[in-house]
């Protein structure tokens, strides 16, 4: 895949994602330049003296001038307000990516607030992050064997496509394609409602009049399990709200399938819910994962 060359790349949002791609860019060299702006005047000003950014924009927008290359990196529903305040100065030739786990609602963002311009938005997700957020933790090698999705939108310049999958696999990433609506079925399957999930049953465990005395016994299996219960609420909040038909589908499939098996326990089927725990216990043991993300991308680093 041709490597793209960029003369500045614009960040919106200096965070660990945002941060880290610039910094990975940069390791790269895939653009001279990168100027980075994020709500917090004093989260821009740690990126430049980090070495992250080179200069800090006052604005969104002004972060978009001048760029070639520009990543949107905040929280899912601050998406559309940003391409809002970024569409006057998207120049011809323009690519801007986002980095947001849910990819219906920004296509539809993007075509709501850029009209034509959407031709320059490839929306894009990569799976990666750490269990500590914020600039300070950026890393130019945290894509580095990870995979990026990017969900082309139909408008979409393939030129332009093209060298968001050459940026991003000169980053290192295996880079995958599918639509938003695939996206977000699959995301809601094996990340979002496993987030809902630990949530729920961290909640229904501390808020039992012995909780706490509960949790003092736990072990390794209760801290594994609940591990991603310890994301960032805001990040969740948006997250499950933006794909909340395909959370409640998982939802609901769980419930069938747990209603099974409290359907053999209440009915003392030794073997028919050894069964069943076999077979999930087999399919799990030879499932191996294409990559490995030891923060498992989302407990408080993604948007």
């Amino acid at each position: 895949m041709p490597r793209p060359q960029f003369q500045q790349l614009g960040v919106i949002g200096c965070g660990l994602i945002g941060g880290s791609f610039a910094l990975a860019m940069k390791r790269a060299g895939l653009c001279k330049r990168v100027v980075g702006y994020s709500k917090s005047p004093s989260t821009t000003e740690t990126a430049k003296k980090l070495g992250v950014i080179d200069v800090a924009a006052e604005s969104a927008l002004l972060a978009v001038s001048g760029s070639d290359i520009v990543l949107i990196a905040v929280p899912v529903a601050a998406t559309e307000p940003t391409l809002r305040a970024i569409r006057h100065l998207v120049q011809p030739g323009t690519l801007i990516m986002d980095a947001g786990s849910t990819k219906s609602d920004v296509a539809i963002a993007a075509q709501k607030v850029l009209g034509p311009l959407a031709a320059h938005f490839v929306p894009a997700h990569p799976i990666a992050g750490k269990e500590l957020s914020g600039i300070s933790h950026a890393d130019a090698m945290l894509f580095q064997g990870r995979q990026v999705v990017l969900t082309p939108l139909p408008e979409n310049d393939p030129h332009l496509v093209q060298r968001a999958a050459g940026a991003w696999a000169a980053l290192g990433c295996k880079v995958l394609k599918m639509t938003p609506e695939t996206h977000d079925a699959a995301y809601a399957a094996v990340s979002h409602f496993p987030h809902l999930l630990a949530f729920a049953y961290f909640h229904s465990v501390m808020r039992q009049p012995s909780g706490r005395e509960f949790m003092d016994l736990a072990g390794t299996g209760f801290r594994d399990f609940t591990r991603i219960a310890g994301g960032e609420a805001t990040v969740w909040r948006d997250i499950l709200l933006a794909n909340r038909d395909e959370v409640l589908h998982q939802s609901q499939r769980l419930r069938t399938a747990l209603d099974r098996l409290e359907h053999f326990m209440k009915e003392g089927d030794a073997s028919a819910l050894e069964t069943v725990l076999r077979q999930v216990a087999d399919a799990r043991n030879r499932w191996k994962p294409a990559f490995f993300d030891a923060e498992d991308g989302e407990p408080s680093s993604h948007f």
